[in-house]
């Protein structure tokens, strides 16, 4: 066991503070994969119907998703740590020739336009993210507390894209649920706990285990520790 610091972000209107929290984690979830090991998962997921591509750095995954967005998209960036340390975070909220979804959101009011909200987030033209975990038979993995994200990745949004760093990548589906229950949700608790004032749960959680759309699901694997 290692111990590991975590950033904890505390969010105000006008400024983003930072706490740091120390959490004790099995540096097996930690690990970059291997070349052997991040061979065989591009090779299954790409049989079972999705685009893999492969990085060395976070910049490089940013400016290719970027290049990959439509003009004109609407897009909905689902709440995640990688697309923050990368900078893809940002980039789809101000964006210059697409349409963020998650501005669009902001702009309706959370009690008297709640359809108006379910409605939008579901079926974006677009949603990029990231997972928690990808089996080496190509099997994807989000756990997720509300779901708000698992229905547009299911089958809502007309293209996904979600960047992974190859830590993320275990050789089964047991492994992934022990990396989602172990490494994960810890320290996406921490996270809401700072900005939510509660913890996170895993109340859901969906497998990818192929895609039906040629194209449809795009992986971008990054060879950096990037999000939980």
């Amino acid at each position: 066991m290692r111990t590991w610091n975590v950033c904890a972000w505390y969010l105000s209107k006008k400024v983003n503070t930072m706490s740091m929290a120390t959490f004790v984690l099995d540096s097996e979830f930690t690990h970059l994969a291997s070349e052997e090991q991040i061979a065989k998962t591009v090779q299954a997921l790409s049989a079972h119907g999705m685009r893999v591509v492969v990085f060395e750095t976070g910049e490089e995954a940013r400016s290719y998703v970027l290049d990959l967005i439509p003009s004109g998209a609407q897009v909905y960036n689902s709440p995640s740590r990688t697309l923050e340390l990368i900078g893809l975070a940002e980039d789809i909220e101000h964006p210059t020739r697409f349409q963020s979804v998650r501005a669009q959101l902001q702009a309706l009011d959370r009690v008297t336009q709640r359809h108006e909200m379910r409605k939008l987030g579901a079926s974006s033209d677009v949603l990029v993210g990231s997972v928690h975990a990808i089996t080496e038979q190509g099997e994807i993995m989000i756990a997720s507390a509300t779901g708000s994200q698992l229905g547009p990745a299911a089958s809502g949004a007309g293209m996904v894209i979600w960047v992974v760093g190859t830590h993320k990548l275990v050789h089964t589906l047991e492994d992934g649920l022990r990396r989602i229950r172990e490494h994960s949700l810890p320290l996406e608790s921490a996270r809401t706990k700072a900005v939510y004032g509660q913890a996170s749960a895993i109340n859901k959680l969906l497998i990818v285990s192929g895609e039906a759309y040629a194209g449809r699901i795009t992986i971008v694997l990054v060879k950096q520790l990037l999000g939980f």
